[in-house]
């Protein structure tokens, strides 16, 4: 592909979309963001070409632009872009989780001959800004996009061209659609995080050593309360009404499991996790499902020296690329649990069959 792209919004994932497209495609990036700074720091890092010290002065010239800041933002950048004489047939595309708001603005502002396709590539990292952005952050992750009703064929296959280079998985739904389902699976499980842990705060106020026993299961299901309390509250207010609907579900279930208990009714105190592990398990055995998408290793490991570095020296001799690692449990004398996540199957598949050798080694499905 060819051609002029401009990026607005500099942070993790506008920096890593511009890595991607900039590493395979022969175009002209272009980025822009509100901190000057932040835009230097993209061009000194080579993750863009050139900087833009104002949306006007690449905005017209542009084939892509690629809105990647907050959703509050993004209708503010759309509102600025109608006001521009933009390139007819020019495709506008952001980043943002939830979709409807977006898409309404769009449509509302917009001119007839500009493309708009909603996009929300979901992947992250626990690290941000442009200097963690990596051109494979994608990779294998789902890639949502969400045309309007007058968005093109040709616009949303051209879009699809420029975004092969994340090595995502696209799926195309409408915006509505998109919503409830993030809100399904993003945005009502990090309120449920959040109120796990003001919940075990509430306890700790009495029981000081309830922190300190948080162990791997508290910590993995609360993981994502640690994320930008800005950002959320900006997703939560924008995907309210299906929010709303979602707590009447949850709580309907809660108000049942609690019965169950107070009854002592161990048939449905079974069958409740029972369903729940027969649903969840279907996550991994499904091919191309989201969760799919995070490929763990993990490995029984003594507590004595050297352990840590053996394992990733026989990674690296085998050129073999480690996302993220953790212990998750470790105790002196007693065995710890390490988990090392991969970026696809077959680096895990490979890893194992180096490790397991050495060392007792297991995947959870």
């Amino acid at each position: 592909m060819e051609g002029n792209v401009l990026v607005i919004g500099l942070g993790l994932i506008g920096g890593s979309i511009a890595l991607s497209i900039k590493d395979e495609h022969k175009c002209k990036l272009m980025g822009y963001d509100l901190n000057q700074d932040r835009v230097r720091l993209a061009k000194s890092l080579n993750v863009i070409d050139d900087c833009v010290m104002t949306i006007e002065d690449e905005a017209q010239a542009a084939d892509l632009i690629i809105i990647a800041v907050p959703v509050t933002e993004t209708i503010a950048v759309l509102r600025e872009l109608a006001k521009l004489k933009l390139k007819s047939g020019v495709i506008i595309t952001d980043v943002g989780s939830t979709k409807k708001v977006i898409v309404d603005e769009a449509c509302n502002v917009l001119p007839d001959y500009v493309d708009f396709i909603g996009g929300h590539p979901m992947a992250g990292s626990h690290k941000s800004g442009v200097e963690a952005a990596k051109k494979d952050l994608f990779e294998n992750a789902f890639y949502v996009l969400t045309p309007t009703p007058h968005t093109s064929e040709s616009a949303i296959s051209t879009l699809e061209k420029w975004l092969a280079c994340t090595r995502s998985t696209i799926v195309k739904m409408n915006a509505e659609e998109h919503d409830h389902v993030a809100g399904v699976v993003s945005h009502f499980p990090h309120i449920i995080a959040s109120s796990l842990v003001e919940h075990a705060e509430i306890y700790h106020q009495e029981t000081p050593i309830i922190q300190d026993l948080a162990a791997g299961g508290f910590k993995d299901i609360t993981r994502i309360a640690s994320s930008n309390p800005k950002m959320w509250s900006d997703i939560l207010l924008h995907n309210r009404e299906g929010i709303l609907q979602q707590f009447e579900v949850w709580m309907d279930q809660m108000n049942r499991i609690q019965e169950s208990i107070r009854n002592s009714s161990r048939d449905e105190i079974y069958h409740f996790f029972e369903h729940a592990k027969e649903f969840r398990d279907e996550f991994s055995t499904r091919k191309g499902r989201a969760l799919a998408t995070y490929f763990d290793l993990f490995i029984d490991i003594p507590d004595s020296p050297g352990v840590l570095a053996e394992i990733t020296n026989i990674l690296a001799k085998n050129e073999i690329n480690i996302t993220n690692i953790e212990i998750i449990e470790s105790r002196e004398d007693i065995y710890g649990v390490l988990r090392v996540s991969f970026r696809n199957e077959n680096d895990r598949v490979r890893a194992n069959k180096l490790i397991s050798p050495i060392y007792e080694t297991y995947i959870l499905q």
